[in-house]
Order: structure tokens, then sequence, then C-alpha cells
């Protein structure tokens, strides 16, 4: 059981897998830092029914990042109920966590490490003591985010 109670986190969407991968690539030669947050997996058709998936990735505001960093002032970090972990990149390619990463591993289920050349086959999963664990990718149907701007003229003269 995941701390307070939740179930575990049993996968990651192959979409926010891969948008971490794409962000990580990006922020090359430095590090990438995000947020892991989940929904609950029997949302989807694919899994179990018990437990979390990983559905998106939040980048913190204010995250500063070098070849060998990246932090995030916590203060910038939303209180929200559906982080579940962290992901984060080494872009010299070691799956392993540092001492300094497992040191911020305390919080969450999971905690990913990206890798050069941020393939499929260049990510490891991580428990919050910084042991390896397995992370399943789902194929899954993500919903479309609600956008601030959804909406027409239509819908602002109502509001008039």
């Amino acid at each position: 059981m995941l701390f307070g109670g939740r179930p575990d986190v049993v996968g990651i969407a192959r979409e926010a897998l891969e948008f971490a991968m794409e962000a990580a690539e990006d922020s090359h030669p430095n590090e990438y830092l995000g947020l892991l947050r989940g929904t609950p997996a029997k949302e989807f058709d694919a899994g179990p029914d018990d437990g979390y998936v990983v559905t998106d990735v939040l980048m913190v505001p204010g995250t500063e990042t070098n070849p060998v960093s990246a932090t995030f002032n916590s203060s910038q970090v939303p209180n929200d109920m559906r982080n579940v972990g962290s992901v984060h990149s080494h872009p010299n390619g070691v799956l392993a966590p540092s001492d300094a990463d497992r040191a911020t591993f305390g919080k969450g289920d999971v905690h990913i490490i990206l890798g050069a050349p941020y393939d499929p086959n260049s990510w490891r999963a991580f428990d919050n003591e910084g042991e390896p664990r397995s992370l399943d990718v789902y194929d899954v149907a993500l919903p479309e985010p609600e956008s601030f701007f959804d909406f027409t003229q239509e819908d602002i003269d109502e509001e008039l």
C-alpha cells in the first residue's frame, strides 16, 4: 500500500512515459525533473482494478536544471492527492539512483530515472527507498485535458 493507505502504482500510461522521455531529451544535456500523477486503474479497461496508473507528468514552475542536478522549490508543488512520485533524467545514461536521488524519494510510490539516449529501454523505476521495482506500461486512452479556454462566443453571451 502507498503511504496514506492508498493502493500502489501498478503502471504508467505509454503516452505519459513518452512525454517524459521527450522532455528529458529536450532538456539534454541538463537534467529533467517532473512529478508523476496517477489515475485509479479501474478507470481504464486495462490493468488491475486496484491501484493507480501514472497518467500525467507535471512540470513544476521554477525548476532549475544543470548537467548534474535538477531542483524545484517545494512551495511550487501543488497539494494534489494524485501525486504518486517523481521522474528525472540522468544525461550520462546511468539508470541508478544517486545518494541525492534516494534522499528525495521519500514521498511517493514510484520514482523513474530516464537516461540518454531516451529510448524505450532507457528508463528504470524505483520505490521510495531507491530499490528497483517493476512498472508495467499500459496502452490506455487518456482523457483529453480540460482547456481553460474551452468556450465559445455563445458561452460568453449566455454568461452576460
